[in-house]
């Protein structure tokens, strides 16, 4: 017969061992997180560029996509708040060179994305990322923007809309890259980019320290505080009233990963126009 000392200290032994175990998943699951983090967000910058295995928020390995990028956000499904895209098609013009320095640094300029889902206007950071806010207002005068999907939403770790790809899909790009910028802006404290901020996507690989200066035309725009190393050009901040269109994208919701591991949001996301204007 087992005695109640015996019994207690049974349980004690059986209380030691659920609560390793639920350390030990704790460790598997931050591991898979910072995983995600990781190896995500990618995108392939098309033209001379060679493809190679890339890092956090960047442009998708094409060669890689199985393997590389990890599901990031959990499938929900939500009415869908936006309105039917405008009509006409991305275009695909590239170029092979970064656009020659045209803007003012000392000017403000912001960039004004009329979505199917609402406006959102972003204050740009010109003296901080001038080649990046260059290479924005040049874009955005061809219509590179115009009629591009954004797609992917994520909602583990991160939780950001990224957009730019007028292909749809994370692989594409303008045939041209632009160097990082602004990496120690005072925004981004504690290994956190806030609510609020938009920054460039690109090929930056934190294991193998390769993929520098490789930003192209995808970007992200964070609307929930999100753990990240400094690794990504902060260009421009949503205003209040683009941040709640923002938050209803996110509140509808991510699809399912497709065979990539993408996770494209349940809104229809376009960019029917995208302006840049000096102020």
């Amino acid at each position: 017969m087992v005695s109640q000392e015996q019994r207690r200290r049974q349980l004690a032994r059986e209380k030691f061992l659920r609560q390793q175990q639920r350390r030990t998943e704790a460790r598997r699951k931050a591991k898979i997180r910072n995983s995600v983090i990781a190896s995500v967000l990618g995108v392939v910058l098309v033209g001379s560029l060679a493809l190679y295995t890339t890092g956090v928020l960047k442009e998708d390995d094409k060669a890689n996509a199985g393997a590389d990028v990890t599901p990031s956000a959990s499938p929900s499904k939500a009415p869908d708040p936006c309105a039917k895209p405008a009509a006409g098609k991305p275009k695909t013009e590239t170029w092979k060179k970064e656009p020659a320095m045209s803007i003012d640094e000392s000017a403000k300029y912001t960039m004004k994305l009329d979505t199917t889902c609402g406006e959102m206007d972003i204050a740009l950071k010109a003296s901080a990322a001038p080649h990046t806010v260059n290479s924005f207002n040049f874009l955005a005068s061809k219509g590179y923007f115009d009629h591009t999907k954004c797609h992917r939403l994520t909602n583990q770790g991160i939780y950001v809309l990224q957009c730019g790809d007028p292909k749809g899909t994370g692989m594409g790009g303008p045939g041209y890259t632009i160097p990082d910028e602004n990496l120690k802006d005072k925004s981004l404290k504690g290994g956190v980019y806030p609510a609020g901020t938009v920054a460039m996507a690109n090929q930056y690989n934190p294991q193998t320290k390769q993929g520098r200066n490789s930003g192209g035309s995808q970007f992200f725009l964070v609307y929930q505080d999100s753990q990240l190393p400094p690794d990504y050009t902060p260009f421009g901040t949503i205003s209040e009233a683009g941040m709640k269109v923002l938050k209803k994208i996110a509140d509808a919701g991510a699809q399912a990963p497709d065979q990539t591991g993408n996770t494209a949001p349940n809104a229809t996301v376009v960019i029917n126009k995208a302006t840049v204007t000096k102020s």
